[in-house]
């Protein structure tokens, strides 16, 4: 399947303080120590939104979790949405991912989820204890993160004493919060990652909006 089936070409400003870029080789400059995330922006096409807003709209419960290669990705999920109009497109799009999330960290299978939700995962900023954590929203308010020097990390979890981030003092600066867009494809550097024990991306699920449900996927290393 082509690119083009599934993303629309669409201009966006190029970050300095992360490597973002709308070239999927960016996602390499993970392996920088300077960098705890890269970011592929890409935009969904009009037909692969509108046909998984509908499957979101017909399936109340979606959580598909599977270890998947790059070549069985794509058959599994469309066996797991027969009959849904985004199957075939959104499969040969999650294959894609898996397969350079495998040839980028030189393995074999990778952990995939596919969750269709309706309240935010995880609502408070927090640091992912994983070597690397691949996330993609396809629908719905992506994932919103921190930069380094926009974190206190001492009120991260327990330090934060209860309270919410906009309180807790987590944020050191103001209006700093940085937010993914739908179909943007992230690797998401955590505690797990040798030598970024203390400076995994700080991230949280977006607060909900009205009604809307969001599909989420994720890739772990297994």
């Amino acid at each position: 399947m082509s690119l083009d089936t599934v993303i629309a070409p669409v201009p966006v400003e190029i970050s300095k303080v992360q490597p973002i870029d709308i070239a999927p080789g960016i996602l390499t400059e993970i392996y920088q120590p300077q960098y705890n995330l890269a970011l592929w922006k890409r935009t969904l096409t009009a037909d692969l939104t509108t046909s998984i807003e509908q499957l979101l709209q017909e399936q109340s419960h979606l959580a598909l979790v599977q270890t998947v290669t790059p070549d069985d990705a794509a058959q599994w999920i469309k066996s797991k949405l027969e009959g849904y109009a985004c199957a075939d497109a959104l499969g040969e799009d999650i294959a894609l991912i898996v397969d350079m999330f495998c040839c980028l960290f030189d393995v074999r299978e990778a952990g995939l989820r596919l969750t269709a939700l309706d309240t935010p995962m995880c609502p408070k900023f927090h640091v992912d204890h994983v070597p690397c954590r691949l996330v993609s929203t396809y629908v719905g308010t992506a994932t919103q993160w921190l930069n380094n020097d926009d974190v206190d990390r001492t009120k991260l979890g327990a330090g934060s004493l209860g309270q919410p981030d906009h309180v807790s003092g987590l944020i050191k600066n103001g209006d700093v919060i940085q937010q993914m867009q739908p179909g943007d494809v992230a690797l998401l550097k955590g505690s797990g990652w040798e030598g970024n024990e203390e400076t995994g991306l700080v991230h949280r699920s977006p607060q909900r909006l009205n009604d809307e449900r969001r599909l989420l996927l994720t890739l772990d290393l297994v």
